[in-house]
């Protein structure tokens, strides 16, 4: 088994749609979960767009860091520059992906281009997990 744990900032938008893909797609090898460095809540936006391809994240929750799972888990993605910096030090054991990520939450514009840059993030990390998977 591989555990994976997926963080971020507020463990509300990117990290969540990352633990989503990463149940959905990554088979029963893989025990995942997401956290932040900081609560937000689950992003209602975020809920949406990955209802749009079909996986359900609404039951997901956001939790802080961790510290049992992190120390126990064989791969760390931190999805931002913050959840980079301001995480636990990640053991040399450990591998350590880094996905600098837009933060979707801070899209400004229309509603329509709001939701345009959460699908363009989703879209991105839908591509990253599968890419993990091989």
């Amino acid at each position: 088994m591989t555990q994976i744990y997926f963080l971020c900032t507020g463990n509300s938008c990117r990290s969540q749609m990352a633990e989503g893909y990463a149940r959905q797609l990554l088979g029963d090898d893989f025990i995942v979960a997401s956290a932040g460095i900081e609560t937000h809540g689950l992003n209602p936006i975020a809920v949406k767009v990955m209802n749009e391809d079909g996986v359900d994240i609404s039951q997901q929750t956001s939790t802080l860091i961790d510290a049992d799972y992190f120390v126990h888990s064989n791969l760390i993605i931190t999805l931002c520059g913050d959840a980079r910096d301001k995480c636990p030090v990640i053991p040399a054991t450990i591998k350590h992906l880094h996905w600098d990520l837009a933060d979707p939450a801070q899209a400004q514009g229309t509603e329509q281009e709001v939701l345009a840059k959460f699908r363009e993030i989703r879209d991105d990390i839908k591509q990253r997990v599968l890419a993990l998977s091989i």
